[in-house]
């Protein structure tokens, strides 16, 4: 990422809704709006999103580029990747040493946040401060609030179910800093928020309450605006990509939710199995004290059930904490991304409103109020900074998506030769040993 001020996203220029061409559709705008030919919203999403190479403002990877043959060459690739991104960056947060504080009306965990910069708005190279999970709740409003044409990234959700889940065990608060640390590289990796004020804040006061007190920061124009924009307004439809891009949202939300629910399931049915392992396996070795020339191979076949049940469950972590949570992300990253959609529609029908008042006065030639005018603007910022991270976001989650599913064919491939070595294992000690002459 370079210094200096933010670069300027693509801009839609000064046409009107009608005329925007439809990304979506093929040579023919018709193929994209009937016929028994027409793709689902995935596939068009996936040509308008995934065929195209990308060039990002942030210097990110093209996407587009093949996948490689093997696990390892996979991770090598988007290793080297991150290294030439990282050559370009100005900025670097990390999220890490997570400490209880037990105080008389609560308890809760802060996060050390440490930041490295040349930029010119960080009064110094370095910065470290604590901050725990409602100083990033209030960042993400904060965002929200002064960038409402843009894609916030998600949070983790706050809320556990008492009982099932230990707030406070190692595993969850590891789970979390490292949702936190992703939410801090996702903002700082994109070329407008990583500017915000807020985040310059949110990185470097040492005292966030006090500037929350303060009140500092007012909302930006377009986020008063947005935020003003009354509910008298009625959407007549939504321009064909931005329809495409709701329809794909839902059917992606859809499809992750119903993944989520089954591997869920699938979790705790091999907890459930892991129990059942961890009682069969010693039954084995007792067994075996009653035995002579059987004592043997009945102690290596419980030995090769521990080894099974050690394997599992470390897939078991892994599916836990590694996939879950992507999955997570990805479906509250797709509310947010329709929360955005839903303030440009309402900013449209502002518009569209605005211009009819003007079209039903009796005037000859009709001049474009001002106010009609900024709308226009509005909703073409709108348009623009949505489009632009959707790409972003898309490439984003190609590249999420592959590592994930290349790690979980890795530890599933993992589980398997391991259970199958301690099986092996035990064939000599089954097998029928010749009698001494």
């Amino acid at each position: 990422m370079s210094g200096g001020p933010p670069k300027g996203l693509p801009s839609t220029g000064p046409h009107s809704l009608l005329d925007m061409p439809h990304p979506l559709a093929g040579s023919s705008s018709e193929e994209a709006v009937g016929g028994d030919s027409t793709p689902s919203p995935d596939l068009l999403m996936a040509r308008s999103f995934g065929d195209k190479d990308l060039i990002l403002p942030n210097g990110g990877t093209p996407a587009g580029t093949s996948s490689p043959a093997s696990s390892s060459s996979l991770l090598n690739r988007l290793q080297l990747d991150d290294d030439i991104d990282g050559e370009t960056r100005d900025l670097f947060v990390t999220v890490d040493d997570p400490k209880k504080h037990v105080c008389t009306m609560e308890t809760y965990i802060t996060y050390r946040i440490t930041t490295k910069s040349t930029r010119v708005e960080f009064d110094l190279p370095e910065y470290s401060v604590r901050r725990r999970y409602q100083d990033f709740d209030w960042l993400r409003n904060k965002l929200e609030e002064s960038q409402p044409t843009h894609l916030i990234p998600p949070l983790p959700e706050k809320f556990v179910v008492k009982g099932v889940v230990d707030r406070f065990s190692e595993e969850f608060v590891e789970t979390r800093r490292k949702a936190l640390d992703k939410f801090l590289k996702r903002i700082t990796d994109h070329p407008v928020l990583s500017f915000n004020e807020h985040f310059n804040v949110f990185l470097t006061a040492k005292d966030l309450n006090a500037y929350k007190r303060q009140g500092m920061a007012l909302l930006s124009r377009v986020g008063e605006s947005v935020k003003h924009v009354t509910g008298g307004y009625k959407l007549r439809s939504r321009p064909l990509e931005f329809a495409a891009i709701g329809d794909y949202l839902d059917t992606f939300a859809l499809k992750l939710g119903t993944i989520d629910r089954i591997a869920q399931r699938i979790i705790k049915e091999e907890i459930e199995y892991l129990v059942e392992l961890r009682e069969y396996g010693p039954v084995y070795s007792t067994w075996s004290a009653l035995e002579g020339e059987l004592a043997e191979p009945l102690e290596g076949v419980s030995a090769c059930i521990g080894n099974c049940s050690t394997a599992l469950e470390e897939l078991t972590d892994d599916m836990t904490e590694d996939f879950l949570p992507v999955l997570r992300e990805y479906i509250l990253y797709s509310d947010s991304m329709k929360s955005v959609l839903k303030k440009r529609d309402q900013v449209q029908a502002e518009y569209e409103a605005k211009l009819e008042a003007v079209a039903l006065r009796k005037e000859d030639r009709p001049k474009v109020p001002a106010d009609v005018e900024k709308c226009q603007d509005r909703m073409e910022c709108f348009n623009a900074d949505l489009k632009a991270d959707m790409e972003r976001w898309q490439s984003n989650k190609r590249q999420d998506f592959r590592q994930l599913l290349m790690g979980m064919a890795d530890k599933n491939i993992q589980y398997y030769e391991k259970c199958l070595m301690a099986w092996e294992s035990i064939i000599p000690l089954l097998q029928e040993k010749p009698e001494a002459k």
